[in-house]
């Protein structure tokens, strides 16, 4: 069963909106790797931190809903969106973490990340119709290598048991299977409310693993508190909410796509931040990941003008729509 054109039309971004949302959501996603730094630079432990961040998050977010007066979402929703949040934020965000701590080399973690968007369009193709042509499959493979130049400076060896590499593994599944379910799911909640219940759920899992790990206790530095801030902020309030509402709009394909640039973009926060160097190169890994995303999103866009009209010549009323 499909949308009915007409919502699908509503929650489609135009040309303008789609790139600034694009560009901002490239910003506020990699700044949660920087939260992740203030963090670590201030003492704090990765579970602590996500655990009180979703707290502040989920209590923001409630206070929110009675100010703008929202309905109180049904038990279906939270069925869902809960489900999404366990994928796509207590997942993926775990398991990466947790990879990180037992010695997994970030540069490494974030080349694992980098396999999303071909997962993804894999994925994609089968459940959502949104099947990657071969031009869109090379810009994947081109951008991954542009990833791959970027942080083979970092690689090295740590320690690190062997299974510890297969966490950022479960994690990127968890974030594909996410990002397909939220555009597969055609969920009539707002991003408030989205927003609302993925933190709440998310966090509850977060203070669950904190308790049992007795790292539960609040925060006492102003370190610590200001990564958290900035976490909430800008990765949360920000770069989710970006996430979301871009996948709603464009696919599951095109959003996890834009990932790509995610390790460039975090380069370029770490040096202006904490003055880390951009190696030569990172510079050449930087370019040849953006052409692979400008590969793919140039060929969706393509073959998504050509579906249009193919539909237009056969179903005119009906162009636009999405799989259920």
């Amino acid at each position: 069963m499909s949308a009915p054109a007409s919502a699908t039309r509503s929650s489609r971004l135009g040309p303008v909106a789609v790139v600034v949302a694009s560009v901002a959501l490239i910003i506020m996603w990699s700044s949660g790797f920087v939260g992740a730094e203030l963090a670590a630079r201030a003492g704090g432990e990765p579970v602590t931190v996500l655990a009180w961040r979703f707290t502040v998050l989920s209590s923001i977010l409630l206070i929110a809903l009675l100010i703008a007066r929202r309905r109180w979402p049904r038990w279906r929703s939270w069925v869902r969106q809960g489900s999404i949040a366990m994928l796509s934020q207590f997942g993926y965000l775990l398991m990466i973490f947790e990879g990180v701590r037992l010695g997994v080399d970030g540069g490494t973690a974030a080349l694992i990340a980098a396999l999303q968007p071909m997962l993804v369009a894999t994925i994609a193709g089968r459940f959502l119709g949104e099947r990657a042509n071969g031009w869109m499959w090379g810009g994947m493979l081109v951008g991954f290598a542009g990833v791959a130049l970027l942080v083979s400076g970092q690689l090295n060896h740590t320690g690190a048991p062997l299974w510890a590499y297969a966490l950022p593994i479960v994690g990127v599944l968890c974030l594909g299977t996410g990002t397909v379910l939220q555009r597969r799911w055609h969920m009539h909640d707002d991003l408030l409310q989205t927003l609302m219940m993925h933190s709440i759920v998310a966090g509850a899992a977060f203070m669950v693993v904190a308790l049992v790990r007795g790292q539960a206790a609040i925060p006492t530095t102003v370190e610590i508190w200001l990564a958290i801030l900035w976490l909430v902020g800008l990765s949360s309030l920000g770069g989710y909410l970006l996430y979301v509402t871009v996948t709603r709009s464009h696919g599951a394909t095109f959003v996890s796509t834009l990932l790509y640039l995610t390790p460039p973009t975090t380069m370029l926060w770490v040096w202006l931040m904490f003055g880390v160097p951009v190696s030569v190169l990172g510079i050449v890994g930087m370019v040849v990941a953006a052409v692979g995303v400008v590969i793919v999103l140039s060929a969706q866009r393509r073959a998504g003008r050509a579906t249009v009209v193919r539909r237009g010549r056969t179903r005119p009323a009906v162009e636009d729509q999405e799989p259920a």
